[in-house]
């Protein structure tokens, strides 16, 4: 065990005498404790790595604990130990128990994407449809599923009439996932919990082979996860949380961070053990991020400490409008990097959202400071390109299931929602993919002559494509597909507006010059560029999630977890943070005084806060108040800076940030 443990920390590695909870302040090194507990497991307490598990919420944090973990055991002390997300895990129980569970084997997984579209069709079927409403009732079916309600329970307990529609098409989904032998993303929780507590056969199984949980970021857990957990550990108790109050900025999603005071009730004899010395920020910091979560109701107090000294007062910079905020932000930046010879991956600019970035990029790309914008929507990821990959994928494997539901009426070709779901049934009863489904003689008693036309005729289509696959040159083929579905037409009828189309199928024009430039320089197949592309998604994902130099530009909510030396806090502003949406009740307050108390414990050793006194909102400039966040900090701590703030800068630092400026002008000369 490493000899650089405090205390608290040791304590919280070695106790397993009944279940744990680890009350982690931001910064106070959590994952070295559950990691160094995963060790002390196998080498102390004699339980095998294969009978522990640990769950975390994010791929880049399960990948660290299993690099961290991988130091520390080596070899056979490390087989069969599992360490993943809670949604890896689920679907790990799904795979294994699929006989159980009734499911196919080849079972699909929907994204989000996927599931709009799902929902789309069926609204278009009997209700008013728009976007708005699509995502209204995907939000809604998901925090029906995370709270482990059923179509049946939705449909009876429905007070309004909205609520009653929306349970039909609740209940029409689920129908409609069933036939295709798919789930969605909250499936993955709900349903092994679901099975754990309708099967104590498939549930015993389970708890004899995990011996030992350990949960990490358990604030962020929903209902389902919850129940999950509650039932893996059973009776046993052998369980480790580690949670943080303070950090629960997830509500909007469903977790629930009243699940650390349910573990009392549920676990009577919990032992709480607080981490609170941090080993990431100044008193300064500490102080006021203290005095800020102080104001919110806790089941469980603690305070932060360092004894890396005070640190330098926090800096409150007030501008005239949103676009000084920026220039004035980027411009005080160069200077600190001057004076300090510091690197641009040293500083963040942390906003509550995504649009708040926009005049930022804009003026580093002026200035030519590197940066990295955490958050943005993958070029992968995209709705158009993962279409026309869906067609590529059904042209080299006719049983990818996936890529044909998401195909099939993509653009529309008279394929609807129920005609897939019969589709989808009449596949599972005879235990093929839904491409070998469309062609058999059974269909005829299944689907009208039209519709299995239309349907036979796509999937003859997509035959003919593949046959041509084998002997014609790749890229021309990939073209004439693009063309031939009027892919391009179909954004133009599809997308709010034309600009919105356009852009869409640059993105597709762009993927079609990448694949021309892979099939050059390696001569691969059309079956090998789906797979290198397979590859490029993933790589793509790992190298956001790892991080990037430069100056990080993010929200609130993506820079948890994280730390920067010197971080700019910007819009410091009523509506801003506080979130006009979430000012209206005082839950909505205490979690947006979470998301800032995360920020500010993301900075080491400086912290600025801005505000601007006018902001453009809407194509209209309306005036700003300053956050009431500002105002709950101890005010000796704050120096004010700015636009009408009377304790202007000194002559000798007007100095130096000219000498910082000129500086700068004179390396980008250079190169």
């Amino acid at each position: 065990m490493s000899s650089n443990l405090n205390p608290r920390q040791r304590e919280a590695i070695e106790y397993i005498q009944s279940p744990l909870l680890v009350l982690a302040g931001a910064g106070s090194g959590k994952t070295r404790v559950i990691t160094q507990k995963i060790a002390w497991l196998v080498n102390h307490a004699g339980i095998p790595a294969r009978h522990i598990a640990a769950v975390t919420f994010t791929n880049k944090a399960a990948r660290e604990m299993k690099s961290r973990v991988g130091e520390i055991l080596k070899g056979k002390a490390a087989k069969g130990l599992t360490v993943s997300t809670f949604h890896t895990l689920g679907l790990q129980i799904i795979r294994r128990e699929i006989r159980s569970l009734g499911f196919k084997n080849n079972i699909t997984i929907l994204d989000a994407q996927d599931c709009e579209g799902l929902i789309k069709g069926i609204i278009d079927k009997g209700f008013t449809a728009d976007e708005e409403y699509t995502e209204q009732c995907q939000q809604q079916i998901g925090r029906w599923k995370n709270a482990m309600i059923l179509p049946k329970q939705a449909l009876e307990s429905a007070t309004e009439e909205q609520e009653f529609k929306i349970a039909q098409i609740y209940n029409q989904y689920e129908n409609q996932l069933r036939a295709f032998n798919a789930v969605d993303f909250d499936d993955l929780i709900t349903v092994p919990a679901r099975l754990f507590a309708d099967n104590e056969e498939v549930l015993e199984r389970w708890q004899n082979r995990i011996h030992y949980l350990l949960v990490d970021e358990y604030q962020d857990t929903n209902t389902s996860q919850y129940q999950l957990v509650k039932l893996l550990t059973g009776v046993r108790g052998a369980l480790t949380v580690v949670g943080d109050d303070d950090q629960s900025i997830y509500a909007w999603r469903g977790a629930e961070p009243e699940n650390l005071a349910l573990l009392a009730k549920d676990y009577p004899r919990l032992k709480v053990i607080k981490l609170e010395q941090n080993y990431r920020s100044s008193n300064r910091i500490l102080t006021a991020a203290n005095k800020l979560i102080g104001l919110n109701p806790h089941v469980f107090e603690k305070r932060l400490w360092s004894d890396k000294g005070m640190g330098d007062p926090i800096k409150v910079l007030v501008t005239k409008n949103g676009e000084e905020e920026a220039k004035q932000v980027i411009a005080q930046l160069i200077n600190h990097r001057f004076l300090n010879q510091a690197d641009y991956g040293e500083y963040a600019i942390l906003y509550r959202g995504n649009h708040q970035a926009r005049i930022f990029e804009h003026i580093l790309t002026h200035h030519k400071i590197p940066y990295y914008l955490s958050g943005g929507t993958s070029f992968f990821a995209r709705a158009e390109i993962k279409d026309i990959m869906a067609y590529l994928r059904l042209i080299v494997n006719p049983d990818d299931d996936s890529a044909f539901l998401r195909i099939a009426n993509v653009p529309r070709r008279e394929i609807g929602s129920s005609t897939l779901e019969k589709l989808g049934n009449y596949a599972n009863t005879r235990q093929v993919s839904l491409f070998d489904a469309s062609n058999e003689l059974g269909l005829t008693e299944v689907l009208s002559p039209r519709t299995l036309e239309n349907v036979q005729r796509f999937t003859l289509w997509i035959d003919k494509i593949a046959y041509r696959s084998t002997t014609e040159e790749v890229i021309p083929l990939v073209r004439e597909v693009i063309s031939s579905i009027g892919y391009e037409h179909w954004l133009k009828d599809t997308c709010k507006d034309i600009k919105t189309a356009e852009r869409r199928m640059e993105n597709v024009n762009r993927l079609v010059t990448w694949l021309e430039k892979l099939q050059e320089e390696e001569d691969k197949t059309l079956g090998e560029i789906v797979s290198h592309f397979a590859l490029m998604d993933v790589l793509e994902r790992q190298n956001e999630e790892k991080g990037n130099f430069g100056v990080a530009l993010m929200t609130l909510h993506a820079a948890k977890g994280l730390e920067f030396p010197y971080v700019y806090m910007i819009g410091m502003e009523e509506e801003l943070l506080p979130h006009r949406n979430s000012m209206e009740s005082e839950t909505g307050i205490q979690e947006e005084r979470r998301l800032t108390y995360v920020g500010i414990t993301r900075a080491q050793k400086h912290l600025t806060l801005t505000y601007a006194r006018r902001r453009k909102r809407y194509d209209e400039m309306i005036s700003c108040d300053p956050s009431r966040f500002i105002k709950e900090l101890p005010q000796e701590d704050l120096v004010w800076e700015g636009d009408r703030i009377k304790s202007d800068k000194p002559p000798e630092e007007k100095k130096a940030i000219a000498k910082a400026h000129l500086s700068h002008l004179k390396d980008m000369l250079r190169k």
